[in-house]
């Protein structure tokens, strides 16, 4: 990774030029295409921790309105293949063994792509290609919900947090709002993962409230409703919960 005029510069490996080649024609097919886009997943994650890892995908993020000409676009070009994978958040472009995962919600329907995302992105260079990233905050807010037994992005999250300074951590608090308990989760294993950083890194007075607040559940009278907000984060490790011990699930929004 180098640094020009402020931007991130990827440096294409040498041992993968085929999927760097890839990458970049991608890239300027969607700015062709006229769509509004944002780039995320492993090369956002490098930029912002200096974490590197091979992949076969480019994780694109967009509003809604924006994936329809994406996939227009695409379905016009030779040799590549589209696919609406799920209208609630996700859809598809594939060129042989690569492809692009366009993303304009999440899984759980929580973390949807609006405005606000475009006004934080962050400037940077990738390929020799002008883009856009998703911000350090925007990709916490999604990466905290990913806690299932085949993914989990705990150790993401805490390398964002280590790595990339500063934070809008009062973003990331109204990001995570309505879910602040796993905020607070997230603190608490940052600071088991890294002792000596936790007090320098995460604001004292952010910790403070997430304590506060989870000792004020204490003093509230439990709720009438058995409630499981485990497929929040695990759409199928909790099915039991859901379907044998009836227990109510979370309400999901769908489009």
């Amino acid at each position: 990774m180098a640094n020009l005029n402020g931007h991130m510069v990827f440096e294409a490996a040498v041992h993968n030029s085929e999927a760097h080649a890839f990458y970049r024609e991608a890239l300027l097919h969607l700015q062709e295409s006229g769509a509004d886009f944002m780039l995320g997943g492993a090369f956002a994650m490098f930029h912002y921790t200096g974490i590197y890892r091979d992949t076969k995908d480019l994780d694109i993020f967009c509003k809604w309105t924006e994936y329809p000409k994406i996939l227009k676009y695409f379905s016009k070009l030779e040799g590549y293949e589209v696919e609406l994978t799920d209208v609630r958040w996700l859809a598809k472009v594939f060129k042989g063994e690569y492809f692009i995962d366009i993303i304009f919600d999440t899984v759980n329907n929580i973390c949807r792509v609006d405005d606000t995302w475009y006004e934080h992105a962050v400037d940077a260079i990738f390929e020799g290609v002008p883009v856009k990233l998703i911000s350090p905050e925007e990709l916490i807010w999604c990466k905290i919900y990913v806690q299932n037994r085949e993914r989990y992005d705990g150790a993401d999250v805490n390398h964002i947090i280590l790595r990339y300074h500063p934070l809008n951590w009062k973003r990331i608090l109204f990001r995570l709002d309505q879910h602040w308990h796993l905020l607070l989760q997230q603190l608490i294993n940052f600071q088991f993962v890294y002792p000596a950083d936790f007090h320098r890194i995460i604001p004292r007075w952010l910790f403070a409230e997430m304590m506060q607040r989870a000792l004020e559940q204490y003093e509230l009278p439990p709720p009438t409703e058995r409630v499981c907000r485990g497929p929040v984060i695990d759409q199928t490790q909790y099915a039991t919960d859901i379907k044998e011990w009836d227990y109510k699930s979370s309400t999901i929004k769908t489009v």
